[in-house]
């Protein structure tokens, strides 16, 4: 019997994948919740992005992207472009070259944004334009950013981040799963053994403790918050001083959404062959710049195909830094970022809270809070959704 064969993209396989995006696109097309509105986004642009560009689009929303530093994957914006939505963006470790990008997207005059760590928000405040109702905040560094910022922007943003959706599902299980998945596909080395210390024990940084526990690694976490070091601590794990936590480190993640976590102080003690990653949404927790600039460093050898920089020392230890301090699911070869499910669930809340802020134009009183949770109705009903489809 003859059988007809078809290739499709990785594009394909994450899109028939995302099996609540799915439904909610084919809701989309009957509501038409955006019709008549412009959604401008500033998110990673890889394969699962697709899912849920498409699924705005779907109901009525002429979209225009672009992405962050040193995430955007070339395949990804050629499918978006050829899909119809407007893409300005390329693959950029420069910030002035990614803020172009962004200064493109407000010259649309979008109303509303999607936006990632705050850089499309806290551009529009230099120059705002009249008709933005709104929009959501995907990541705590964001939310971080824009908080000060309330009383300028007062409009409706949610932030996705602070959903206890996103937060087991996307970032304690998703992103402790691709960062140490990140490790082991830009290394190829062993964990078994390997002293590994985490900064950061939010739900990220709990979820990367966990899984490099889990292939018998021995893990210490460092928190500035006692409360947190004390549940870490209560979760079975070692946690040491700062600088002894550092000194002992075969491997160091930082997951804490603040900057300067390492720093070129920290090289006199670091190990020698130490691997440094960062899984935060910003490229700033380890000061990379000021690393590699030091006096100490005496040779800089680069395996660009593996996104690795080795740094040898005047005191004859080596460093290595993966992705160059960028978040190291998203950067190197063959970039995978979080689980397909997670992100299915992290996105449809998005789409769900992008939809609750487009109705605010119909409201006779549209909420003015500003930077605030996702609503709890919203996080119920994607639940029983996601549960629902996988009954």
């Amino acid at each position: 019997m003859n059988k007809s064969q078809q290739s499709n993209t990785r594009i394909d396989w994450v899109g028939s994948s995302c099996r609540l995006l799915g439904a909610i696109s084919d809701e989309f097309k009957t509501t038409q919740p955006f019709a008549g509105l412009t959604i401008g986004t500033g998110i990673h642009l890889e394969p699962k992005t697709v899912a849920l560009l498409l699924t705005l689009r779907a109901g009525g929303a002429r979209i225009v992207a672009t992405g962050n530093l040193n995430s955007t994957q070339v395949e990804t914006v050629g499918f978006l472009r050829e899909s119809g939505i407007e893409v300005f963006a390329e693959t950029t470790m420069d910030s002035n070259v990614h803020g172009q990008s962004l200064g493109r997207i407000l010259d649309e005059k979008p109303d509303i944004l999607l936006d990632n760590g705050g850089d499309l928000f806290a551009r529009y405040l230099d120059n705002p334009y009249q008709g933005l109702i709104g929009g959501t905040e995907e990541t705590t560094s964001g939310r971080i950013r824009l908080e000060p910022l309330r009383d300028k922007l007062s409009m409706p943003i949610l932030v996705i981040n602070d959903s206890p959706i996103k937060q087991f599902a996307e970032n304690k299980h998703a992103v402790g799963q691709s960062i140490f998945e990140s490790y082991m596909r830009l290394t190829n080395r062993a964990t078994n053994g390997k002293r590994v210390t985490v900064f950061g024990y939010g739900a990220c940084g709990q979820g990367v403790a966990a899984c490099f526990r889990a292939a018998y690694s021995t893990v210490s976490v460092v928190d500035t918050n006692p409360v947190t070091t004390l549940a870490a601590h209560f979760d079975g794990y070692a946690t040491p001083l700062r600088r002894d936590a550092i000194k002992s480190a075969d491997v160091i993640v930082t997951e804490t959404g603040a900057t300067n976590i390492i720093t070129a102080d920290d090289m006199p003690d670091l190990k020698d062959g130490v691997i440094l990653m960062n899984g935060g949404h910003f490229p700033t927790e380890i000061d990379v710049a000021s690393i590699k600039s030091s006096d100490m460093v005496k040779k800089c050898v680069t395996y660009p195909e593996e996104g690795i920089e080795s740094l040898h020392l005047s005191n004859e230890h080596t460093v290595h830094i993966l992705g160059a301090g960028h978040m190291v699911n998203l950067s190197g070869p063959r970039p995978l970022g979080n689980s397909i499910e997670s992100m299915d669930i992290g996105f449809a809340l998005q789409a769900r809270c992008l939809e609750r802020v487009a109705q605010t134009r119909d409201l006779s009183q549209g909420t003015q809070d500003c930077v605030v949770p996702v609503p709890t109705d919203i996080d119920a009903r994607v639940a029983e959704d996601y549960l629902a489809l996988n009954r």
